[in-house]
C-alpha cells in the first residue's frame, strides 16, 4: 500500500466515480483502476461495489476510507509542520464543534479566522462530542470542542468555560415574560416528558447522572439528536428539553421559549463544561496555537453575552 493508493482511493471515494476523480487528479482512468485495483488485491479486500452509475463503497471500503483520510491529512500536516518551523501561521487546520456551539460560533470564528490569518484555510466540521475526540485521535482534524471531556495519555484538554444547563419549554404567550424563570429542582425536571438526544450525547449522560444521584430517572418521551427538530417539538408539542442557553439563542426564536436553570441537592446549578481538546502526541505548530487561542477567547465572550441576554 503506498501513498498513491491511498490518495487515488479516497478521490474515488468521496466522488463517487473514476471519471470525476481521474479529471480531478489529472490522471488516466486506466491507471486510476489499476492503482484501485492493485490495493484491492494487496488488501484482498473489495472496496467498491460498482455500477452504471458509478461506484459506492463497501463495509471495507468505508472503513478504509476513514484511515485513508487521517493518513492524508497526517501527511499534509508533517508538510505543514515544517513550514511552521519559519514562524508563520499558514496552512490548513480543522476544528470540530458540537451542533449547539457550532451554530452560534461558526461565523463568528471564519470572520475572525480570515482577518487574523489571511494565509491560513480553517475548515470547521461538526459532530458529537464522543465522534470530534475520535477524529483527533484519528488525525482527521486539529482540534476539538466538547463537552465533558477528559485529559489522557492521547488527549490534552483546556478548560473552557462551564454552562448552566435549563430545562427548556414553550412560552405559553411567545414574546410576553421574561426568557428566564424560576430554578426548578432534580425532582421537578424528572416529572417533565423531554425531547432529548439518545445515549452517548454529553448533556444526556451528564442530566441521567444528576438524576441518578438524587435517585430519579428522566422521564423520555422522544429520542432526537436534531437541534432544531427538538425545538420545534418543544414548541408545538408541550415537551421539554435540557439545553445550554447557546442552543436556544443560536435558533433566534428565544421569544418562543422559557428557560429555567436546574438546581441540584445542593443548591448549585447544574452545569455541563466546555474545553478545547487537542493531540498529546502530535506537534503544535503557530497556526494551532493562535487560532486555538482566537477560538477559546470567542467562546468565553458568547457565553457573558449570553448570560447578559437573561440577566
Amino acid at each position: 500500500m503506498d501513498f498513491k493508493q491511498i490518495q487515488y482511493f479516497v478521490q474515488v471515494a468521496e466522488l463517487g466515480s473514476f471519471t470525476r476523480a481521474a479529471t480531478v487528479l489529472r490522471v488516466a482512468q486506466p491507471a486510476l483502476s489499476r492503482q484501485v485495483r492493485a490495493l484491492e488485491v494487496e488488501l484482498r479486500q473489495t472496496l467498491f461495489d460498482r455500477n452504471g452509475r458509478g461506484v459506492t463503497l463497501t463495509a471495507a471500503g468505508q472503513r478504509l476510507l476513514a484511515h485513508g483520510r487521517g493518513i492524508l491529512q497526517q501527511v499534509e500536516r508533517a508538510r505543514l509542520d515544517l513550514e511552521d518551523q519559519r514562524g508563520a501561521a499558514t496552512g490548513l487546520i480543522s476544528i470540530g464543534l458540537p451542533p449547539s456551539v457550532s451554530r452560534t460560533q461558526t461565523a463568528p470564528l471564519v470572520e475572525a479566522f480570515r482577518q487574523q490569518f489571511p494565509r491560513a484555510t480553517l475548515s470547521v466540521i461538526e459532530g458529537l462530542s464522543t465522534y470530534t475526540l475520535e477524529w483527533l485521535a484519528q488525525g482527521r482534524i486539529d482540534c476539538a470542542v466538547v463537552y465533558n471531556g477528559s485529559p489522557s495519555a492521547a488527549i490534552d484538554l483546556e478548560p473552557v468555560l462551564q454552562e448552566t444547563l435549563y430545562l427548556v419549554s414553550a412560552r405559553p404567550e411567545p414574546g410576553v415574560g421574561r426568557l428566564q424563570g424560576p430554578a426548578l429542582s432534580l425532582a421537578q425536571v424528572a416529572s417533565r416528558e423531554l425531547v432529548i438526544p439518545s445515549r452517548p450525547h454529553a448533556i444526556r449522560m451528564q442530566l441521567e447522572t444528576a438524576l441518578a444521584e438524587g435517585g430519579h430517572k428522566p422521564k423520555v418521551a422522544l429520542e432526537i439528536e436534531n437541534l432544531p427538530a427538538i425545538l420545534d417539538l418543544v414548541q408545538r408539542h408541550g415537551l421539554h428539553a435540557v439545553l445550554s442557553l447557546n442552543a436556544v439563542l443560536a435558533t433566534g426564536r428565544d421569544a418562543a421559549f422559557r428557560v429555567q436553570p436546574i438546581k441540584r441537592a445542593d443548591g448549585a446549578q447544574l452545569t455541563t463544561s466546555l474545553g478545547l481538546a487537542t493531540s498529546a502526541q502530535r506537534p503544535r505548530g503557530p497556526l494551532l496555537e493562535q487560532a486555538s487561542s482566537l477560538l477559546v477567547n470567542l467562546l468565553r465572550a458568547n457565553l457573558r453575552a449570553a448570560q447578559t441576554r437573561v440577566a
